[in-house]
């Protein structure tokens, strides 16, 4: 086996011109193979004798040792490329680590803000000027609907109908839907539109914006970004927070709520319920914490 994995790093830097880095990589994680094979047998383990199974159960043991999905997800990268390797050169007569499977990465639970944390930004901006107007009806609209960025500078003043508490979204794919506008953002919104004053000369597009910029022209999705950043330092909230947090926030005060799963994806336009899941397992977590805070016999 050790010859073997001589052959293949060689073969690896001559005719592969791998990074030194690479090489010296590649050759740890099969020396590492080679040590537990040899542990596992306790005798020196040929090529041909390695199986899927002892592939398997190496992983399996990095695993238990704490390694993380990238790192094992690596090594099995290199494990594929030597046994192809092995193959070529008529050592074994098929790919034994090309059954293995990447591990799935977990995914991050989203970042959001507490009802208290949300209430303290949508406050922030100042109610006496024109842009301060604009920005409370540009957060208290996100954390009503639920919107993307994209979504909320989309906005036209045909999407709004203040009677029936509705605005129209046009999300991915183009696929449009409504969504329930609540009475704080139907004010801040009022209170904007009022004030708000389109360039004449910029065409339909801009003119018929809900949200506009000093020029009097559609807002940039990188534009409310930076209004968020200001906010944020005048709060001083967490600055991991995007505009994309309102409509994290919006679906985990939901849930936290009492509101079904499937409202909660119909309401942020998720085609599949799977993606809207990730929100459950925040709910889920903080009701543990809460759980373990107060149950007396829960420690």
């Amino acid at each position: 086996m050790r010859t073997a994995i001589e052959r293949f790093i060689e073969y690896l830097r001559v005719e592969r011109n791998a990074s030194p880095l690479t090489l010296k990589s590649y050759e740890e994680d099969l020396i590492a193979l080679v040590l537990y094979l040899e542990e596992v047998e306790e005798r020196p383990v040929k090529i041909v004798e390695v199986t899927t199974l002892s592939l398997r159960r190496f992983i399996a043991q990095l695993q238990e040792e704490g390694y993380a999905k990238s790192t094992i997800s690596r090594k099995l990268a290199c494990l594929r490329s030597c046994f192809r390797f092995a193959v070529r050169e008529g050592w074994i007569e098929a790919n034994i680590a090309k059954p293995l499977r990447n591990p799935r990465a977990g995914r991050k639970l989203p970042h959001f803000l507490s009802a208290e944390e949300i209430a303290k930004l949508l406050e922030s901006p100042p109610s006496t000027t024109s842009s301060g107007l604009r920005d409370r009806a540009i957060l208290e609209t996100m954390y009503s609907s639920g919107l993307r960025v994209s979504e909320l500078v989309g906005l036209g003043l045909e999407d709004i109908d203040f009677p029936a508490g509705l605005i129209r979204v046009r999300g991915k794919g183009r696929k449009e839907r409504l969504s329930p506008l609540g009475s704080y953002a139907q004010k801040a919104l009022k209170k904007w539109i009022a004030k708000r004053k389109p360039d004449p000369k910029a065409g339909e597009d801009h003119t018929s914006a809900v949200f506009l910029n000093r020029f009097g022209r559609r807002l940039t999705s990188r534009s409310v970004g930076r209004m968020l950043e200001k906010c944020l330092k005048q709060c001083g909230l967490d600055q991991r927070t995007s505009p994309h947090t309102l409509r994290h926030s919006f679906a985990t005060h939901l849930l936290d709520r009492g509101a079904d799963i499937r409202s909660v994806q119909e309401l942020l336009g998720h085609k599949s319920l799977i993606t809207t899941q990730i929100y459950t397992h925040v709910s889920t977590t903080r009701l543990r914490e809460v759980y373990e805070t107060a149950h007396p016999r829960a420690g």
